[in-house]
């Protein structure tokens, strides 16, 4: 039996400063093809490349990656800065839209860091550029130095509302993550519910009130180590099980997965 195709959102990137490609890390397609079960294929998230409707077609859900650039502040109504970081208005175009129309139409979707903040941006929400600048709050970003294991280490909690939907994906009310973000969410998106938060107040765990498919994302990174890690790990599978779900024509029950 064929593999649900889960779409991994690829960002731009210069090989050498010079020569222009789309990438995807190796974990994401690690994740999606040992965790979650499905064949990944790396999106080139560029409307002159791929429409919505032809991802919505070809894919049966879609994995919203983290990446450098950041949305663009004129999507949620604000100037740009410099503390907003670099940009990819192409990947805005794409993901945005596919965002609404995947939980409009039960798709499944699972965002991750800027995927996080682009789904909360594309149901209305708004975005802080910084903050670790915030009254009270940490620094969220990725260390400077270290290898790999010590850049992605679990370094806060996370705790989601009782009884929620991370709760009872989880199997517990308070779990570790890494965390390797600048930006963060301030005011969530329409239907967009935050269902956990680190210690600092900082929105960690959302998803899409009433959404017939599987719309969680998170804010940490837990397409490392998702084979092993007991928070990655249930993250992961429930999304493929809702993909799985997404094939037979179940998409409405994707979402109880969670």
């Amino acid at each position: 039996m064929a593999r649900p195709v889960i779409g991994i959102i690829g960002n731009h990137h210069l090989i050498d400063d010079r020569y222009p490609v789309h990438a995807g890390g190796t974990m994401n397609s690690e994740a999606v093809a040992q965790v979650a079960g499905c064949m990944p294929l790396l999106v080139p998230s560029d409307p002159r490349f791929v429409t919505v409707p032809e991802l919505l077609d070809t894919c049966d859900g879609f994995l919203l990656t983290g990446g450098r650039p950041n949305v663009h502040p004129e999507e949620y109504g604000e100037d740009p800065t410099e503390a907003h970081g670099a940009f990819d208005r192409n990947r805005d175009a794409i993901t945005l839209p596919l965002v609404r129309a995947c939980v409009e139409r039960g798709q499944p979707i699972l965002g991750i860091c800027r995927g996080f903040q682009e789904v909360n941006v594309a149901m209305g929400g708004t975005l802080h550029p910084e903050i670790r600048d915030l009254p009270g709050r940490d620094n969220h970003r990725m260390p400077p130095d270290g290898s790999l294991e010590e850049r992605f280490a679990l370094r806060h909690a996370v705790r989601f509302t009782k009884g929620g939907v991370f709760h009872r994906l989880m199997g517990a009310e308070e779990v570790m993550t890494n965390t390797l973000h600048g930006q963060g969410v301030v005011k969530p998106g329409q239907r967009v519910v935050i269902d956990g938060y680190a210690p600092d107040g900082t929105p960690e765990a959302i998803y899409i009130e009433g959404a017939s498919g599987f719309a969680l994302s998170v804010q940490w990174h837990p397409e490392y180590n998702a084979a092993n890690d007991p928070v990655s790990r249930p993250l992961f599978s429930a999304f493929g099980e809702a993909a799985q779900l997404w094939t037979k024509g179940q998409g409405a029950q994707a979402l109880k997965t969670a």
